[in-house]
């Protein structure tokens, strides 16, 4: 399941979510937070959703269909974190086994602030100590851990990931577009390890959604039961070759291939 804003391209939200699902060969649920006005070229409106309504679409599918993993997305005010959380919490008491991965979108590929500081306060609060795993990058990484640091320094990323994981969830800290030192490097850090996970770094503009993507793909593999470092590690392979083969579309930021295989190993 999915619970997080819709992009009316296609290329990210829930829409990329739900794509990507069902690549993994997943069936995918959705509860709708947010309405984006976007395209690759930009972001120009962005409404949210009644808290009641979006509770209502959780409840519906949580009592229903049962999911085995739940993804957030862009969830857009603190009030909406702390609902979606609520939900979270008294289904987790029910269903303890159900993996949970928040995303925290807290801006766009195309710059565009979809959340507040009041927000990332909220997900630190709130929701991240009910995640098993959270996939900020750089930038959001800095908002959460209210720390100015320079993302080519893996080091220090370690370091300020790990002080966003005393809140509960394992961080996967995401690489920037440029890369570090030639590579697409997203280190998974947890209370008592680090794991590294890299691919040569892509020359291209075909990202938008590649977040969303990496995170929904990260979902889909823990809901089959894998280990986090194997769904990080297959879901990190997955969207290097979605951006690789991007269908070229938009006159922006473009979207990722969806479609592609899922790596067996």
């Amino acid at each position: 399941m999915t619970v997080a804003g819709s992009d009316p391209s296609g290329g990210a939200g829930l829409q990329a979510d739900l794509k990507t699902f069902h690549a993994h060969g997943v069936f995918g649920t959705s509860a709708v937070t947010l309405l984006t006005v976007q395209n690759t070229r930009g972001v120009t409106a962005v409404e949210l959703v009644d808290e009641d309504l979006v509770v209502a679409q959780m409840r519906a599918v949580l009592d229903d269909l049962e999911p085995a993993a739940i993804k957030t997305g862009a969830l857009g005010s603190a009030g909406m974190v702390r609902r979606v959380a609520e939900v979270l919490r008294d289904h987790r008491a029910r269903h303890p086994g159900v993996r949970i991965v928040v995303d925290p979108v807290l801006v766009s590929k195309h710059g565009h602030a979809l959340a507040d500081d009041a927000t990332a306060e909220a997900l630190r609060r709130f929701l991240l100590p009910w995640a098993d795993a959270t996939t900020p990058n750089a930038h959001e990484l800095s908002r959460l851990a209210e720390r100015e640091f320079a993302p080519t320094d893996e080091a220090t990323m370690v370091a300020v990931a790990r002080e966003l994981q005393v809140f509960g969830p394992a961080v996967v800290a995401k690489s920037p577009a440029t890369g570090i030192d030639g590579r697409s490097v997203d280190l998974l850090v947890t209370a008592d390890d680090v794991r590294r996970f890299e691919a040569p770094t892509l020359d291209t503009t075909s990202r938008h959604g590649s977040g969303c993507a990496f995170a929904a793909a990260i979902t889909a593999r823990l809901a089959f039961g894998d280990a986090l470092p194997d769904a990080v590690r297959r879901a990190k392979a997955w969207v290097h070759a979605a951006i690789e083969q991007a269908p070229r579309i938009g006159h922006g930021t473009g979207p990722l291939r969806l479609d592609v295989p899922v790596p067996s190993e």
